[in-house]
This record gives C-alpha cells, structure tokens and sequence, in this order.
C-alpha cells in the first residue's frame, strides 16, 4: 500500500491544489477516466468544507489529506481539527456509513456543507465527527496493484 500525505493551511485556493493532486493520484493508482471528475469534486468538497470549518474555529491548524491504494481501492482521507459544539447531540457511534446516503447522518452535520455531494460522487464514504473534527474517508474503485513506481 502506498500513501500520499499532504497538510495545507485553511486557504480556499489550496483546494484547487488538494483536487488536483488527489486526480493526479487517481489517475495513476487505475481509478476509470469516466470517474476523475468525481474524485476531484468529491475531494474539492471534503476540502472546502475543512477550509471554511477551519477558518471559523482555527485558522492557523492545517488540514490533513491522505490518499491512498489499497487492496483495489483509491482511498482519500480528509481530517479537520475544527471544534463543533453541534456535535455534541450526536449519537456515540462512529462512522456514519453511506450505504443510504444521509439516511443516518443527523440534520446538524448535513446542513451547510457538501457531505451529500461526496455521498453522491464516491462510492463508499464514512463520516467520523467528533467535537475535535471532522474525517471524511472516500473510496473509489482501482486498478489492481496500486501506484506505480514514478
């Protein structure tokens, strides 16, 4: 397995470099042209939504992105470390899984961000809130065999 960790400050325009990146390791980990777009706005989502987290509540903590390979799989990882106090009603399971996009996720983490875009565009997503942050984690199917070497 082979892993890409990259950490940026909460500025709107390292989005644009965190799509970018994620569809330049899509691509090359065996994930279908026909699904890049949705790995890029999937992941832009994720990001933009840690960005604006991050610049309410912390602005000087980075955000985290691992993208990965894994057993067939093309995985982005997307963690914040944006406090919530709405978190606090919520139920102590964890992850929300997306089997039934939005069918579990409680009405407080679905308004205001795009969690149902990224339920709509990855083919598996999970949702681990906490008061602490946010990790959003998306899979996407891949080429057996992982990154190439460079």
């Amino acid at each position: 397995m082979a892993t890409v960790e990259l950490t940026f400050s909460a500025l709107p325009a390292h989005v644009r470099t965190a799509r970018l990146l994620a569809t330049a390791i899509a691509r090359r980990t065996g994930v279908e042209e026909s699904l890049l777009d949705e790995v890029r706005l999937a992941v832009g989502e994720a990001c933009s939504r840690a960005v604006e987290a991050h610049r309410l509540h912390c602005p000087e903590e980075p955000i985290r992105i691992e993208l990965c390979d894994d057993s067939g799989r093309f995985e982005v990882i997307v963690t914040d470390v944006a406090p919530s106090d709405e978190l606090e009603q919520l139920p102590e399971r964890a992850p929300f899984r997306f089997d039934d996009p939005l069918g579990q996720l409680p009405d407080t983490l679905v308004s205001g961000f795009g969690i149902a875009v990224i339920a709509g565009l990855a083919d598996d997503v999970e949702v681990y809130p906490s008061q602490k942050g946010m990790r959003i984690r998306m899979s996407w199917p891949a080429a057996a065999g992982g990154l190439s070497p460079v």
